[in-house]
């Protein structure tokens, strides 16, 4: 007897044991219910224009958790009786209906009926995978158990309300609602909260996006469910039923501003992260004026447009791209940002990732190079030809574009008449590593080759650069880094960043003031004169690559600097006469047109220690007002023009 009882203490050891260590296995690498103290669930970052428009939604999953008591009583009322009718009376098992599950299975010889509980089923969401196997159900009831031990009931229906998949990409009550019926849950009726309701059990089945009939005859079951309850009247049910679907529109083409929300996107992941970006539930408003943003995407258009119907005249069968970028001045501020010609055909976005020549639009940074070391705008240059030592022991002679030469001419007029030669010159003077430091200092900030064809813009820039460069001139000297994004709120509303603002002095108050004159002068007296009917001071540079295989127009006015570039994307010529002038200046007059529309008359910066002067463009010598050819520029004090030279 002694032996058989030892014999008995030691098989309950052993199945004691096995079970303690089975139990220990199932749960050992279970996470602690106590983690959702700290959860936050995976939630949108919604991102706006500067006047609060929505631009994009970014998320991991389509999720806007809301509080339980906004949710509609009908909606609540609706998944209890359908996923869970004992809710508010288990303790996160459901034993009667596991009875009552595996009786009907029985009958059914097959699975028909779950019996999950809604608790279980948030387990399942939150920490296991879906895959049925008993392993997984005993994990999923010991964690329910867990689950309801440490949370009220309202708690555990409000988790599982903005947890649970609810098909077509949307997670959550809150999303599903904004999905289907294109508002907030907390506006819902009763046949739509029933719909929602009965999502759950198949969300992509059921999903009225998918399945539209399977959709509808499962709300009417659920209202069915419901008026056997007496949880809605005769008349409540009736109506309910009766109704068609009425589903929101599906979402239109892709956003009018893809392009910059695409830029905002990839700088955000390096900055914040993309679980933060994804989850965080942010709020990121943006720099860009959405008037701006249409009227740029409009004068693009507009340009492509007559620039194929021309190319078509001469038998090129090419699609032209183009680009535009528009930036506050003073701050750097992205307003207006278009990579191409159709966001829905392509992303690639041709104002920042696209680098190519910029032909004549380089010069002014030579210029600037030359003001900024004292160089007067009435200096002399020689237009004439010139050989310079060239690859492999031979000579490189450039040539101007129009042909010709023009002997001494102004530092000004070389600029306002685009002329090669006299840039090439001045480049040498000034020495190419000195004006590729000082383009580094302006903005640019890809490589540039410190050789003389520098001068006719041979180094590969992008759009968004060589216009933030410009801006210094208008910025009385100041470089300010562009940006996009003005300020990033978290979930709870508290702003957890704003940009730092990178301010550097490239070169003096007086020496930008003058290149602004001088950039004004190639509208006035140069290639840029199709800018005249803008009646604004307003200043730029045009550009044109060998063959019109690139046609550039950066300028600006007081308040606004805005780029444009015109080409293809597999380099081509354009046809025969496209130069910056004729394709790219259009585009950017009709632009700034409606950009300084909504904005108060501004002028340019003439500082103090400059003086304004009347001289002979081509020999530099001052004459008096009213002579004929005579233009009006900016000088430095104790550095304007005399009678003679």
């Amino acid at each position: 007897m002694r032996r058989l009882i030892v014999l008995l203490i030691l098989a309950t050891g052993v199945v004691c044991g096995v079970l303690i260590g089975a139990f220990l296995a199932l749960i050992h690498d279970l996470p602690p219910i106590r983690a959702l103290e700290s959860y936050q669930p995976s939630a949108i970052t919604r991102v706006l224009s500067a006047e609060g428009t929505l631009l994009a939604e970014f998320y991991a999953e389509r999720r806007r958790p809301v509080p339980l008591a906004v949710i509609p009583e009908a909606l609540r009322q609706g998944l209890l009786i359908t996923e869970d009718r004992n809710f508010y009376h288990h303790s996160g098992i459901d034993f009667r209906g596991i009875a009552r599950a595996i009786v009907k299975d029985i009958r059914a010889g097959r699975f028909v009926e779950g019996a999950s509980t809604i608790t279980q089923q948030l387990t399942r969401t939150l920490f296991l995978t879906p895959r049925k196997t008993l392993r997984r159900k005993l994990r999923e009831a010991f964690l329910a158990l867990q689950l309801e031990r440490r949370y009220t009931k309202d708690e555990i229906l409000e988790m599982y309300l903005n947890q649970i998949y609810l098909g077509s990409g949307a997670y959550g009550v809150e999303m599903a609602a904004r999905r289907y019926f294109g508002k907030s849950v907390r506006e819902l009726d009763l046949a739509q909260c029933a719909l929602i309701a009965g999502l759950p059990q198949a969300p992509t089945r059921y999903s009225p996006l998918v399945n539209p009939d399977l959709a509808l005859k499962r709300r009417n079951r659920v209202l069915r469910q419901m008026h056997r309850a007496g949880l809605i009247s005769d008349a409540q049910y009736r109506r309910a039923a009766a109704r068609p679907l009425e589903l929101a529109p599906s979402p239109g083409p892709r956003r009018k501003a893809q392009w910059f929300v695409d830029y905002v996107r990839r700088r955000l992941e390096r900055e914040l992260g993309a679980d933060l970006l994804y989850k965080g539930g942010l709020t990121v408003t943006t720099t860009l004026s959405m008037t701006l943003q249409q009227a740029a995407r409009e004068a693009l258009r507009e340009g492509l447009q007559a620039l194929e119907t021309r190319m078509r005249g001469h038998r090129i069968e090419a699609r032209p791209q183009g680009a535009l970028v528009a930036l506050d001045v003073h701050s750097g501020a992205i307003l207006a940002m278009v990579g191409g010609r159709d966001d829905t055909r392509s992303s690639f976005n041709r104002a920042v990732d696209a680098r190519r020549q910029p032909g004549s639009a380089f010069k002014p940074i030579v210029f600037a190079a030359a003001v900024a070391q004292g160089f007067s705008q009435n200096r002399l240059l020689l237009d004439a030809p010139v050989a310079f030592p060239g690859a492999g022991g031979g000579q490189w002679r450039p040539q101007n574009f129009s042909g010709g030469y023009l002997g001494e001419i102004t530092l000004r007029r070389a600029l306002v008449l685009s002329r090669n030669i006299p840039a090439v010159r001045l480049l040498d003077t000034l020495g190419p590593a000195a004006v590729v430091s000082f383009a580094h200092r302006l903005g640019i900030s890809s490589p540039l080759a410190p050789d003389l064809s520098l001068a006719l813009g041979t180094s590969e820039v992008s759009l968004l650069e060589l216009t933030s460069a410009y801006a210094v001139f208008a910025n009385a000297g100041r470089s300010v880094a562009p940006f996009g994004v003005r300020e990033v709120a978290d979930a709870r509303g508290r702003v957890i960043r704003r940009p730092e603002r990178r301010v550097s002095a490239v070169m003096s108050r007086a020496a930008a003031a003058i290149m602004c004159d001088m950039l004004q002068g190639v509208i006035r007296e140069g290639t840029g004169r199709r800018a005249r009917v803008i009646q604004r001071p307003v200043a730029g540079k045009t550009g044109t690559t060998n063959d019109s295989r690139d046609a550039l127009f950066v300028g600006f006015s007081p308040g606004v600097a805005a780029g444009v570039w015109i080409g293809c994307d597999t380099p081509r010529s354009l046809g025969p006469g496209e130069t910056g002038a004729r394709a790219a200046l259009p585009v950017w007059v009709a632009f700034m047109q409606r950009a300084l529309a909504q904005r108060a008359y501004e002028a340019f910066d003439i500082p103090d220690d400059t003086v304004q002067a009347f001289m002979d463009p081509v020999s530099g010598r001052a004459v008096p007002a009213g002579t004929p050819g005579a233009v009006r520029a900016l000088f430095r004090k104790g550095h304007r023009p005399s009678a003679q030279r």
